[in-house]
């Protein structure tokens, strides 16, 4: 969907003539009031379920939980997915043309926010003829964009499914975003942002982000479970288990292996400067920094009620993040449901199928179904 615009964006930047991809699945019914908005996180897009006709490997990235008789059901709901403002998936970003000079705008691309991408949802809702949400629904960085929407427009969602976030990044998620982006910008083939103009790709410098992205999403459980210290060959390693004529440089263990692969295929779809953006959008969310630091008193402008997940092996969203959201709206006397899961897979839980999980999501969005059945 085009918009002439403009948008106001917290930066106090504004930008017209953009553009926003969206997916529906399911059907919107008479009254209006079984849509339920579903936000991405870092580097996933509108394409949230189902599978493209003709396309190998095209599966939505939470294809286990939208769609018929699945946890958020869309033979009951219309379910909504947007690729946010500033993203490389269709939506207008650093690699598309200013409108305004003609020219990509790469490193010119205006910040953006958490805010503004829920802004932008909006008018997009707005267009659709949506109104009000029966829910709006996000894991990690799609989880502050749900809360943010029980802030921004309270009056327009009834309930909010916030999954492995937080209200906050902490200093270390900070630290982590940080070195990730210096590996980019610091790659030679950046040029400061306008690549694009040279025809190359910074891909050295988005492996080496998307590696250490990645160590932060697993549990260190997980991945001595998967990997441990399990050469790439049975065969290799006479001494204390490692062959030493080997060069530093060469991939000796399975987790090396697995990382360079990660990085390389990440390094293949992803824009540099949207990871750029997108990161600075994560470190940049903080509803209580205009309350003092008290979220409690942030979370006041909530009306919604709220279902809060998260996974006690999420080191990078750990539970202690999610009770400080529950404490804070609890302080207001709102509704709220939270479940503690004892997954093994860390922040990637969101992800992944397990039966508990899955079992408090679909029993939360049967309850949400009976409000407008």
């Amino acid at each position: 969907m085009q918009f002439a615009g403009p948008l106001a964006l917290r930066s106090g930047a504004s930008i017209s003539g953009y553009t926003l991809a969206y997916e529906t699945y399911g059907t919107l019914n008479a009254e209006r009031s079984n849509a339920v908005l579903v936000c991405h996180a870092l580097n996933a897009s509108h394409h949230v379920a189902g599978v493209y006709e003709g396309q190998a490997r095209s599966e939505g990235w939470w294809d286990n939980m939208v769609g018929p008789g699945k946890p958020l059901d869309t033979d009951r709901f219309f379910v909504i997915g947007v690729n946010n403002l500033g993203s490389c998936f269709g939506s207008t970003g650093p690699m598309h043309v200013n409108p305004a000079n003609g020219r990509v705008y790469g490193a010119d691309f205006p910040v953006v926010t958490v805010e503004d991408w829920v802004d932008a949802q909006a008018a997009l809702l707005d267009a659709l003829g949506i109104r009000t949400l029966a829910a709006v629904m996000g894991g990690s960085l799609g989880g502050m964009q749900a809360l943010s929407w029980t802030l921004q427009y309270p009056d327009r969602v009834r309930h909010a499914v916030v999954v492995a976030s937080a209200p906050n990044l902490t200093a270390e998620n900070i630290a982590f975003n940080e070195v990730a982006r210096r590996a980019i910008v610091t790659d030679p083939d950046f040029h400061g942002g306008h690549f694009y103009e040279y025809g190359v790709v910074p891909k050295r410098g988005l492996r080496i982000a998307r590696m250490i992205g990645h160590i932060t999403y697993l549990s260190d459980d997980v991945m001595n479970a998967k990997f441990g210290r399990i050469l790439r060959s049975a065969v290799e390693g006479e001494v204390a288990g490692l062959d030493y004529r080997y060069s530093t440089q060469d991939i000796e263990f399975q987790i090396e292996s697995y990382l360079r692969y990660q990085g390389d295929k990440f390094s293949e779809y992803f824009d540099a400067n949207t990871y750029l953006l997108i990161t600075r959008a994560l470190d940049y969310f903080d509803p209580a920094r205009h309350h003092g630091g008290q979220l409690s008193t942030a979370l006041a402008q909530a009306t919604a009620k709220f279902l809060l997940v998260s996974f006690k092996t999420d080191w990078r969203f750990s539970p202690a993040r999610s009770r400080e959201i529950v404490k804070a709206l609890l302080d207001n006397r709102r509704n709220v449901s939270y479940a503690e899961i004892d997954a093994p897979h860390g922040h990637d839980a969101f992800l992944l199928d397990d039966v508990r999980y899955m079992g408090v999501v679909r029993s939360y969005f049967e309850r949400v179904a009976k409000e407008f059945q």
